[in-house]
């Protein structure tokens, strides 16, 4: 009952053409039958005047001009024009009505054909009586048909349309969120590069002004290693800043592997390293094998977040080693130092650091363990599996 007496939403246009339609079916057949009788001109508008509101409330004027329809028959009044209303309201109910009072009001329509025959029972032999029952039960149920094709159509286009708008909230959702993961990347990217560079650069200025005076060449080689540092970190952010541009002026081919640095380039990144001061023993072993470059990079960016961290936190004198053995199944990358590092109390900011390391290697399915050792200094393992998540290879 709640649901009869409650308005549905209808749209301006929808509500214009209701009142033209029943305007127009009362000046119709309203006068038309209110020309042959007062009592069937009053029942036929009464049958015909709620259609105004068959889209807003299809129940309610469904069982009222079935009420009206009973008192016609209850009256003893014939069918007349005005009995049309009977037909748009079994129309509305069954399109915009509840799907079980549909039901209903199919079953009251079959039970006024029985009624409407047998007021002519009396005046007209059996094969005449079949014929208008047969007649007027065609009519009702092929008006309820047509009202519950149109149903069942609107409902499969509101479907569609419920489906493409959430196939474009997903599409929305997942370009934010390749949007936040490139972002990711990049801001890894360039805190690797910018902070590993920095860092040589400071330790060489800090070493050259205490050079200065005593040894001047020195202080020349330390110069020369910060242009060239800051020259090389410029030139590899030129590289991923210009990943930022591409998608404006061609498809990125999502085959075609991006330069970036990876195992091969260790060798280069240590003497810069050592070139900073720091002393850097590099080895190698088991039996060197092709990685992928998504791991290679991984090996590459951990090793730099090592010596970086040891630029920074292990203090002068310090004596670091890099290893990398070639497992049977997987990588492993030792950075160590016997310096200060441990006692420093890590990085504030969850996004870099140590925490970057372990996001790089959880993406290549490995994993990244960092922590102070048991005779001092500083030491990062890193366990990288040469099978890619995925069986990327």
């Amino acid at each position: 009952m709640t649901g009869m007496l409650t308005a549905r939403p209808v749209p301006a246009r929808s509500r214009a053409f209701d009142l033209f339609l029943a305007g127009g079916l009362c000046v119709t057949f309203g006068f038309l039958s209110l020309a042959q009788a007062h009592l069937e001109g009053f029942l036929a508008f009464g049958m015909l005047a709620p259609l105004v509101w068959r889209r807003t409330h299809p129940e309610l004027v469904f069982y009222g001009v079935c009420s009206v329809a009973l008192l016609q028959w209850l009256a003893h009044v014939q069918l007349m024009p005005g009995n049309v209303g009977l037909m748009v309201a079994l129309y509305a109910i069954t399109v915009y009505g509840d799907v079980q009072q549909s039901r209903v009001a199919l079953g009251i329509g079959g039970l006024g054909v029985l009624m409407a025959t047998s007021r002519y029972w009396s005046n007209s032999d059996w094969k005449q009586q079949i014929t208008m029952m047969v007649a007027l039960g065609a009519l009702v149920f092929g008006v309820w048909a047509l009202g519950e094709r149109r149903r069942t159509r609107g409902l499969y286009v509101a479907q569609l349309e419920e489906r493409a708008a959430q196939l474009e909230r997903d599409r929305d959702r997942e370009s934010k969120l390749a949007v936040s993961n490139e972002r990711t990347r990049i801001a890894r990217e360039i805190h690797d590069v910018v902070a590993h560079g920095l860092s040589i650069m400071i330790v060489q200025a800090d070493g050259g002004l205490y050079a200065a005076d005593q040894s001047p060449e020195a202080a020349k080689k330390a110069l020369a290693t910060i242009g060239d540092t800051g020259r090389a970190s410029l030139t590899e952010m030129r590289k991923m800043l210009g990943l930022l541009k591409q998608d404006e002026q061609r498809e990125l081919d999502p085959n075609q592997p991006r330069p970036q640095p990876g195992v091969s380039s260790l060798p280069e990144l240590i003497e810069n390293v050592r070139a900073a001061g720091l002393s850097v023993e590099y080895e190698v072993t088991g039996r060197p094998r092709d990685l992928p470059a998504l791991l290679g990079l991984t090996a590459y960016r951990i090793v730099q977040e090592g010596l970086t961290n040891t630029l920074k936190h292990a203090g002068p004198g310090a004596r670091t080693s890099v290893t990398l053995d070639f497992g049977r199944e997987m990588l492993t990358v030792v950075v160590t130092d016997d310096g200060r590092g441990a006692g420093v109390a890590p990085s504030s900011d969850p996004g870099h650091g140590l925490v970057g390391m372990r996001q790089r290697a959880s993406v290549s399915g490995g994993t990244v363990s960092a922590g102070p050792k048991a005779g001092g200094g500083y030491e990062v393992i890193a366990r990288l599996p040469y099978n890619l998540p995925g069986g990327g290879q």
